[in-house]
């Protein structure tokens, strides 16, 4: 290829811009440019000319996913701030280097990100012969701290209750009351050994969950329930003391089954009675209707 011919051809170079994030090219060498940044922070989305040559006249156009439109420029032109043709998710958020437009940079700027801005991304230069498309992988990193350091959509302190002592042992309920992500929900002894428990009962609700979760417990200890979000690195935990008298809740349990095995000795008695009380019906019966058949065949003679 000739130096004249190498001048024709417009090359689109990966430039690496990075701004509050990380900004590297696909290892596997197939052209896609990938930017990770935290949510709410600025996503630089790079774009040049390898040629440096001026774009200031020229039309270069940026999409996501194929078919959203997120920034065109058209010789000197553009549309942003929600004018007619761009989607609605990026209004007011996209800006570009107009100064960088002569050294051939179009790269652009998304601010304040968030998750759902993560996606595939294009910059095309439909015009240039032969046509030019840069691919970018932007991914928004869920952020769980707020400007005052506190973790957003971690899990509060979970609300434990004794409800009741049945036949099994005692109650206890645990409630964790929105948090996002999902926590992993358990109760330990004061060991911290996990205790069985039932089938947690989870629903979502605006984004964050809501768990409860049953356990029965037979002896006096110190329980805890301990909600879990790895993900964030976060653990958080409430915990009841329960007076509980084994030897009440064993009397009771023997009373109960002294009181059955009494209450049906009581009933076989009653059946008993009854049954012999129809015997003896059932005999009188039977001698009176004899003694009538008697009588009846002496007066024939």
């Amino acid at each position: 290829m000739s130096w004249t011919t190498m001048k024709l051809l417009p090359l689109v170079c990966l430039c690496l811009l990075t701004r509050s994030g990380t900004t590297f090219a696909d290892e596997h060498g197939s052209g896609v440019v990938r930017v990770v940044v935290k949510e709410g922070s600025d996503a630089i989305l790079p774009c040049s000319l390898s040629t440096k040559e001026n774009a200031e006249e020229k039309l270069f156009d940026w999409k996501k996913d194929g078919g959203k439109e997120v920034f065109f420029y058209v010789g000197g032109f553009h549309y942003n701030n929600g004018r007619p043709g761009q989607d609605q998710q990026f209004k007011g958020r996209i800006s570009h280097f107009q100064d960088e437009l002569k050294y051939g940079n179009a790269s652009i700027i998304i601010r304040k990100t968030k998750v759902t801005d993560s996606g595939d991304y294009t910059c095309d230069f439909p015009l240039l012969q032969p046509r030019q498309i840069l691919k970018i992988q932007l991914v928004v990193e869920l952020t769980f701290r707020d400007r005052s350091g506190e973790i957003t959509g971690a899990s509060p302190e979970p609300s434990v209750k004794i409800l009741e002592q049945t036949n099994d042992g005692m109650l206890l309920l645990c409630e964790v009351l929105g948090a996002f992500p999902k926590p992993t929900v358990e109760w330990q002894d004061s060991a911290k050994k996990m205790v069985p428990a039932e089938e947690p009962q989870v629903s979502e609700r605006g984004g964050s969950f809501y768990i409860t979760l049953l356990t029965t417990v037979m002896k006096t200890d110190r329980y805890r329930c301990v909600a879990t979000q790895e993900e964030i690195s976060h653990q958080i935990y409430a915990e009841t003391f329960v007076p509980f008298n084994e030897k009440l809740f064993e009397d009771t349990c023997s009373r109960g089954d002294v009181t059955g095995w009494f209450g049906g000795i009581v009933l076989g008695a009653v059946i008993l009675a009854a049954v012999q009380a129809l015997l003896v019906a059932t005999k009188r019966i039977t001698v009176r209707c004899n003694k009538g058949s008697r009588e009846q065949r002496n007066g024939y003679h």
